[in-house]
């Protein structure tokens, strides 16, 4: 295995949230229409959290760490 590029990895996934959004549905309707339009969602979900998500690789191992702490209120 060549070397890991963590950055790129995370760049990866931002651009696949992207991609997902921009994403035309299909000529479909009903059931079918619904579920296209649900897989979406959680695959921007996924891509999103993982395009946030800060990756450590330390003995061999990845680990991509996501806070998803609420952020503080503002005064």
């Amino acid at each position: 295995m060549g070397e890991l590029d963590l950055d790129a990895m995370i760049e990866r996934f931002k651009q696949r949230a992207a991609a997902v959004k921009q994403r035309p549905l299909p000529p479909v309707a009903g059931e079918e229409r619904q579920r296209f339009i649900e897989q979406a969602n959680v695959d921007f979900q996924d891509y999103a959290l993982m395009a946030g998500s800060t990756a450590t690789l330390v003995d061999g191992i990845l680990t991509f760490t996501v806070d998803l702490r609420p952020s503080p209120p503002t005064s």
